[in-house]
């Protein structure tokens, strides 16, 4: 059990120790987008009956930290340890896979909640927020950033190259994060795109996690549950094969 836990808290220490970049940027990355947005269409773009515009920001860019962040933190990790060569020290421990997977999802995790913490604290103050459902802000929080840490360690795993990298998060997980219903309700969308919202697991994400707070949504937190938790399972175990069989990390 100490071998893991040795890994993950490895991990932790790594993007704590740097903590100025790896969670105070994001969050005033967040209240910008708040700023702007909020003040810009807060007084143009109703939503949600008795819920302004800035309300129903908050929670879509919390989850927007969590997700980016997650995915940050064990793809950045494994892809510095491949090009550095550092990665060998720990290929010469007797971990295993299993271990691997949940020393940086878990690390991903850590850093996803801490930096949504963060920017939930910071953005509470320009706008009432209610708690209707805490269970299911919880729940998602967490899914939502195991989901993107673990895609974050095939990620990892898979590029070479800090390009490649930079390529996996700006046409993968940028776009479906924009695309999933942060800054707007999908049913203000044409019926093609809101169709095709419905295929972008990420706005499950968002969707559950906003239902926990304001008690409304587009779709069902059941149906957003089931989606995310076999996205998860799915991701899963493509990560823990990749890292069975040494992918790209054993000659």
């Amino acid at each position: 059990m100490t071998g893991w836990q040795t890994l993950l808290y490895k991990e932790v220490l790594r993007f704590w120790k740097v903590s100025f970049q790896t969670v105070a940027a994001p969050v005033l990355t967040a209240l910008l987008y708040l700023l702007i947005f909020g003040h810009v269409l807060s007084d143009r773009v109703k939503v949600y009956d008795q819920i302004s515009y800035t309300a129903f920001l908050v929670p879509g860019l919390v989850m927007m930290s969590v997700l980016q962040n997650a995915f940050a933190n064990s793809s950045s990790s494994l892809i510095q340890s491949k090009i550095t060569g550092n990665l060998v020290f720990v290929l010469l421990t007797p971990l295993s896979h299993w271990s691997w997977f949940i020393a940086y999802v878990g690390a991903s995790v850590a850093r996803g909640l801490c930096v949504g913490l963060g920017v939930f604290i910071v953005t509470v103050w320009f706008t009432h927020v209610s708690f209707a459902a805490p269970l299911w802000i919880l729940v998602f929080a967490v899914l939502g950033a195991g989901m993107l840490g673990t895609l974050g360690v095939i990620a990892g795993l898979w590029a070479e190259k800090f390009d490649q990298m930079a390529a996996f998060q700006n046409f993968i997980v940028m776009p479906m994060t924009f695309l999933s219903g942060v800054f707007y309700s999908i049913h203000s969308l044409p019926e093609f795109w809101q169709r095709v919202s419905h295929l972008n697991p990420f706005f499950y994400m968002i969707d559950g996690f906003r239902y926990g707070f304001f008690g409304v949504s587009d779709v069902s937190p059941w149906l957003s549950l089931a989606i995310v938790g076999t996205a998860m399972l799915a991701v899963s175990a493509i990560a823990v094969h990749l890292l069975r069989i040494g992918y790209k990390i054993r000659g």
